[in-house]
C-alpha cells in the first residue's frame, strides 16, 4: 500500500516555495496549538472555532487586576475604560467588513443580534411578508427567521422561500437567486442570506443581490458567520441594510465570544425606525440622567441593549490587533492562495474515488477559506481517522468534512500532511 500520494513530492515543491515566501509566516507564533502525542495538532477547523491567541490570557489577567483593583472605578480608570469599551472596536472591524465607524458595533452573540435587526428591517404586511433564505442553511438562522414569521402572525410555510441548488449541483447562482427574488417581487420583505454559506463554504456576490432585493422593494440582510475575518466584504457600499456575525470563528475571539452587528449608515439617524431598546443604546449624553424616554444614540451603538461585557471581549481585542498587525488585505491574499492549494490537493487524492467530491465551488473567487468535501460511503470513519492521526478538521452531517486553513495560522506544507495521510486513510476503504 502506498503511504504518499504520486503527487506528494510535487505537493510539497509547491509549499515549500510558498511558506517561504509568505510574508505572514510569524503570525504562527502569536497562537496556542492543542496537541496530539506530543506535537502540535494540525488545525483546520478555523470556520468552526479560532486558536487563541497567546496574549490573550495576559489581556483578560489585566482585566482582572483593574477590576480588583478598582472595583466600580474601573469604568473609568482601569487601563482600558470599561465603561467606553466597545469604542475600541468600531475602527478594526469597519476595516474588516468595509464599513464606517458608526456603522458597526460589537455586541451580544449572532442569533441574538440577528432577532433585533429583524425588528427593525423585517416589517411584514398582508401583501409583503416574504423572507427569502438559501436552502440548507444554518438551523439558528432558520430557528430565527421562522420564529419571526409566527410573531408577526404568518405561516413559514407560505412566507419562507428557501432557494435549493439545481439538481445535481450543490451551490447557488446569483442568476438563481435573482429569479427567484424577481419571481416573487413586491411580496418579499426581507433577503437574508450568508456571506460566505456554513456547509459548501460558497461565498455569495452579495453586490448584485442586493441591488436586486432593493428593486423589488425589500431589505438586505447578512449572516457573516463564516465570511468576517475569512473574505472581503465591502457592506456600506453594497447598500445592505444590516448584517450580523460572531467572532469564535476566523477572529478567533473564543468560544461564546461577542458577536456584532452592522447597520447602514442610512438608518443612523432614525430614531423612528422600530427596534428593542435598552439602556447602552440610548443616546450617552442622557444614559445617567434617568429619564425615561429612549433616544437612540447615532449609529449601529443605537441598538445595544446593555453595557460592554468586558470579560468576553477581551480575547476578540487580542485577536483584532493581531489582524491590524498583519493588514487583512494580506490575509485575504494568503487565503486564497492557501485555498487554491488545498483544492488541487484534495482533488488529487479523491480523483479515484467516485463516493468523494468537492461540493465547494472549484473558482476560488467564489469561495472562502473552506473547502467542504462530501463522502457518499465512510465519511464518518475517514473523519475519524483524520481526527485520530492529529488532525481537527471539522464534520457536518449527513456527509462533510470541511477543511478550513486560516491564512494566520495555517502553513502550506500543513495542507501535504493532510494531503498525505488522506490517501493513507482512502486507500483503506478501496
Amino acid at each position: 500500500m502506498k503511504t504518499q500520494h504520486p503527487n506528494s513530492s510535487a505537493w510539497s515543491r509547491t509549499a515549500s516555495k510558498l511558506d517561504a515566501a509568505d510574508t505572514l509566516k510569524n503570525f504562527r507564533d502569536e497562537f496556542s496549538f492543542p496537541m496530539h502525542d506530543g506535537r502540535d495538532v494540525t488545525y483546520f477547523c478555523g470556520n468552526s472555532l479560532g486558536l487563541q491567541p497567546k496574549r490573550t490570557q495576559e489581556y483578560v489577567i489585566q482585566e482582572l487586576e483593574d477590576w480588583r483593583t478598582f472595583g466600580v472605578e474601573g469604568h473609568f480608570k482601569a487601563r482600558n475604560p470599561w465603561y467606553s469599551y466597545h469604542r475600541w472596536f468600531a475602527e478594526p472591524l469597519a476595516r474588516i467588513v468595509g464599513a464606517l465607524p458608526h456603522e458597526v458595533v460589537a455586541m451580544n452573540s449572532l442569533t441574538s443580534n440577528l432577532h433585533l435587526a429583524m425588528v427593525s428591517f423585517y416589517r411584514p404586511t398582508p401583501e409583503r411578508n416574504k423572507i427569502i433564505i438559501s436552502g440548507y442553511e444554518f438551523p439558528s438562522d432558520r430557528y430565527a427567521v421562522e420564529s419571526q414569521i409566527r410573531v408577526h402572525g404568518f405561516d413559514p410555510a407560505d412566507a419562507l422561500i428557501e432557494i435549493q441548488p439545481a439538481e445535481g449541483t450543490s451551490t447557488l447562482t446569483t442568476e438563481q437567486i435573482c429569479d427567484v427574488i424577481k419571481e416573487h417581487g413586491s411580496s418579499v420583505a426581507l433577503v437574508m442570506l450568508s456571506g460566505v454559506h456554513f456547509y459548501t463554504g460558497q461565498r455569495f456576490e452579495i453586490q448584485p443581490i442586493t441591488a436586486c432585493a432593493k428593486s423589488v422593494g425589500a431589505s438586505m440582510g447578512l449572516d457573516l458567520a463564516h465570511a468576517i475575518g475569512n473574505v472581503e466584504l465591502e457592506l456600506h457600499d453594497w447598500g445592505i441594510d444590516f448584517a450580523v456575525w460572531c467572532s469564535y470563528k476566523y477572529l478567533n475571539a473564543g468560544p461564546g465570544a461577542v458577536g456584532g452587528l452592522f447597520i447602514h449608515e442610512t438608518y443612523a439617524d432614525r430614531p423612528d425606525l422600530p427596534r428593542f431598546a435598552g439602556w447602552w443604546g440610548n443616546d450617552e449624553a442622557r444614559r445617567f440622567t434617568l429619564q425615561h424616554n429612549f433616544v437612540p444614540t447615532y449609529g449601529a451603538d443605537g441598538w445595544q441593549l446593555s453595557n460592554a461585557p468586558v470579560m468576553n471581549m477581551v480575547a476578540l481585542r487580542a485577536s483584532l490587533e493581531i489582524f491590524q498587525q498583519a493588514g487583512f488585505a494580506l490575509l485575504c491574499k494568503k487565503r486564497e492562495e492557501l485555498s487554491i492549494f488545498l483544492h488541487d490537493v484534495v482533488s488529487d487524492v479523491i480523483a479515484d474515488y467516485p463516493w468523494a467530491r468537492i461540493i465547494s465551488p472549484s473558482d476560488p473567487k467564489q469561495r472562502g477559506a473552506q473547502v467542504s468535501v462530501a463522502f457518499d460511503t465512510h465519511g464518518r470513519a475517514i473523519f475519524d481517522a483524520l481526527i485520530a492521526r492529529g488532525f481537527v478538521v471539522d464534520w457536518r452531517a449527513p456527509y462533510v468534512i470541511r477543511i478550513a486553513p486560516v491564512p494566520l495560522y495555517n502553513r502550506f506544507a500543513d495542507i501535504v500532511e493532510l494531503g498525505n495521510a488522506l490517501t493513507t486513510i482512502m486507500q483503506e476503504f478501496a
